[in-house]
């Protein structure tokens, strides 16, 4: 479980202080996919950022599993069980997907083991394995191998920011498909989303709409997702990838 207490943050920008969360309070429990949404600017991407412990909170507590992380390092939080994968994966020219998996999951994995990590989110392992981490791949396919990357560590809690960010309809209705097996029964995982997008938000278990650094609404899909469907927050993005604009 992860418990949020009194989380606040504050950012130096242009020499003035702006705070970006304020004094947030959240339980997020074990097993679920919980999407968090809000408007533009809302602090979604910083509050995924301080759970994996990219930035440090100014104040407040955060717990994960009755430990207290708030002072944890990012890689000691790596080692309690948290993944994080950027809104853009970062590109390695040299490295190989194999050797990616395998610092992933911190062992010398085999190349079966790893080609299983890539069939689960749809690629040829073939065509993949042994390719390098670099430009040659595409938005689509760098994300799908970062998520494998999260699935080889085989973490308690995959934080995901924006991960539709910079990918085509094909590889985001992929995308929606490695999500549903990701949170499949027995899994024993928790995933959190930072997504705008009605279709990612519509195989969430809980939604949060997180607004000026706060929480506005949490509670389940069914009751959540009827009160923020077509607003400038909750995005269509077959209709925008179309030409049909959500109304």
């Amino acid at each position: 479980m992860l418990e949020l207490k009194n989380l606040s943050f504050t950012a130096d920008s242009d020499g003035s202080n702006a705070e970006i969360i304020r004094g947030l309070n959240l339980t997020v429990e074990d097993n679920k996919f919980v999407v968090i949404t809000g408007p533009n600017g809302g602090g979604k991407s910083t509050l995924a950022k301080l759970i994996a412990g990219i930035v440090k909170n100014t104040e407040g507590q955060i717990l994960f599993n009755g430990n207290d992380i708030t002072n944890m390092s990012i890689t000691d939080r790596a080692r309690a069980g948290i993944g994080f994968a950027f809104q853009q994966p970062v590109r390695f020219k040299g490295l190989t997907v194999l050797d990616l998996l395998r610092i992933a999951a911190g062992r010398d994995m085999s190349v079966s083991d790893a080609c299983q990590y890539l069939s689960e989110v749809g690629l040829c392992a073939k065509d993949y394995i042994r390719r390098e981490v670099n430009a040659s791949l595409s938005g689509g396919e760098l994300k799908r191998i970062e998520i494998a990357t999260v699935l080889a560590r085989d973490v308690k809690l995959a934080l995901f920011d924006e991960p539709e960010a910079g990918i085509d309809l094909w590889s985001f209705q992929n995308l929606i498909r490695i999500f549903e097996n990701m949170r499949s029964p027995g899994r024993n995982r928790t995933i959190i989303v930072i997504s705008h997008q009605e279709r990612i938000l519509s195989i969430a278990d809980e939604i949060i709409v997180l607004a000026d650094g706060k929480v506005l609404k949490k509670g389940p899909r069914d009751e959540i997702l009827p009160e923020i469907t077509g607003t400038n927050y909750a995005t269509d993005v077959c209709g925008r990838m179309t030409g049909r604009e959500h109304a």
